[in-house]
């Protein structure tokens, strides 16, 4: 656990690779998809735009390799780097690489509902969403909580009332968007509005991903010694 105050985290957080976006920059993200991809996995892919007012995606050529998009990304002075794979004809996993100089993280992708498929769904806003981020409580959870920020501009547009919610229970990240409904002066509703999907990351690596790079954090089965046992 780390304390709100603690001063060695502070200090490693103001130097870190994140720190420039902390700092007042804006987040430039490009959103792709591994070779080959089904229309279940671009419509993820649309429903993550939508989350990210600086998003934009780019189809990956058959002979488009990981490192290449890498570089292209830098060279194009994107902040941030996102990949979806898919499996059996669903969107499975996520890379993100923070960019120039990571960190990278990969997520397994698990139940993905599209807006609608979401009852009573509200209609979603150009305005920039508000973020929460809850439960990361450990060091690592605190670099995986500050990578998610860096994708959305630092000042919320609160009249459009949308927030976005990074919820960690167990080391499962549910991400929900909802609107603040006001229904009176004492009372404060929320309306999905989708989509609603959950993350569980699988590895953490120093710097922008290479295969054989290094690796701060990566999850085994043997890992799992307890029921009360979490890593962010």
């Amino acid at each position: 656990m780390v304390d709100n105050d603690d001063e060695e985290v502070a200090l490693d957080e103001a130097t870190d690779e994140l720190a420039s976006y902390f700092s007042g920059k804006t987040p430039k993200i490009v959103v792709t998809t591994s070779k080959k991809c089904t229309k279940m996995t671009y419509d993820f892919c649309a429903e993550l735009m939508s989350m990210m007012p600086n998003a934009q995606f780019e189809k990956r050529g058959s002979k488009h390799e990981l490192r290449q998009m890498i570089q292209i990304a830098k060279d194009q002075e994107f902040t941030d780097l996102i990949v979806v794979n898919e499996d059996h004809k669903k969107p499975n996993g996520l890379t993100l690489i923070h960019l120039p100089d990571g960190p990278s993280a990969y997520f397994k992708l698990t139940s993905f509902t599209p807006p609608g498929k979401i009852s009573n769904h509200g209609s979603v806003t150009e305005h920039h969403p508000e973020i929460i981020l809850n439960n990361f409580n450990t060091r690592l959870g605190h670099t995986v909580g500050r990578m998610f920020q860096a994708l959305f501009p630092q000042v919320p547009e609160f009249q459009g009332r949308q927030c976005i919610t990074f919820h960690n229970q167990r080391d499962f990240i549910f991400v929900r968007r909802h609107r603040y409904i006001f229904r009176d002066t004492d009372k404060v509703g929320l309306q999905e509005l989708g989509p609603k999907f959950t993350l569980k990351m699988k590895w953490l690596q120093k710097g922008v991903y290479q295969r054989d790079g290094e690796y701060e954090w990566f999850f085994k089965p043997e890992m799992e010694t307890s029921r009360r046992r979490f890593f962010l």
